[in-house]
């Protein structure tokens, strides 16, 4: 566990402070964004070639890796294609002032460190002997794929939606985005909540539940629906306060009257 974290500890800080200088240089501040994504595949490889490997570390690290390129390289996409900052960091920037360099370096180094003790399933599952699958192991596929195929979902849908200049300020309420106003940041969570599974069948696999936690509260308190939901109040006005009114915040649920 130590050799584990010791060289994501450095693989993170590198990453991170290298992200930090393309920020300097390009003024957007977002790119933190995909390559947080892209860190935990990376740290599920390096764990992975620092250990023994068996059939039950390969099918976990193949389902770090999947999940985090895709969603990876979907965030990367959308940055690129933005010709302004995402407004988070554009707000940031503006409050933070003149400190802003240094200040962006330290919520780059927060991002790092809270990447790092996300990985704790990574090191417990890769930590383990066990050659075979058990029943946490399968339970902990079934719901990574469930996840992966509605986060993926999610995503397209959105992007269509965006896509077509006649739902330019409208609301996007269709597909998965009918019975949940946050489609995409459930599977995100579900996703964790697979990885705490799957875990389960590792010695002291039960330390892992801090993760989906941890994403829990980031998503319902933090810089996940709370935001969201402000600017796009602010974006689409009553449309939106409507679409608060009838659908779920969070999980996929019927439509309230």
């Amino acid at each position: 566990m130590l050799t584990f974290f010791g060289a994501g500890a450095v693989i993170l800080l590198v990453v991170f402070t290298i992200t930090w200088l393309i920020q300097l240089k390009t003024k957007n501040a977002a790119i933190v964004d995909p390559v947080w994504s892209l860190s935990f595949p990376l740290l599920a490889v390096s764990y992975f070639l620092l250990s023994d490997h068996n059939t039950t570390r390969l099918v976990f690290v193949t389902m770090v890796v999947i999940w985090g390129m895709r969603l990876g390289i979907h965030l990367l996409t959308r940055v690129l294609k933005e010709e302004h900052e995402d407004v988070r960091y554009a707000a940031l920037r503006k409050e933070w002032g003149k400190k802003q360099n240094i200040l962006m370096l330290r919520f780059y180094y927060f991002q790092a460190i809270l990447a790092l003790v996300l990985s704790i399933p990574f090191a417990l599952v890769l930590i383990n002997a066990n050659l075979e699958l058990g029943a946490f192991e399968i339970a902990g596929v079934v719901i990574w794929i469930i996840a992966v195929v509605g986060e993926s979902i999610s995503d397209a849908q959105l992007k269509s939606f965006k896509a077509d200049p006649k739902n330019k300020g409208k609301v996007c309420d269709h597909g998965l985005w009918y019975y949940s106003r946050h489609p995409n940041y459930f599977f995100e969570w579900l996703i964790w909540v697979s990885f705490f599974v799957f875990s389960l069948g590792s010695p002291h696999g039960y330390i892992s539940i801090i993760c989906p936690i941890l994403m829990l509260y980031f998503l319902l308190k933090v810089t996940g629906i709370p935001y969201t939901e402000i600017q796009s109040v602010k974006s689409k006005g009553q449309a939106y306060i409507e679409y608060q009114r009838t659908t779920s915040a969070f999980v996929p649920l019927p439509k309230r009257k």
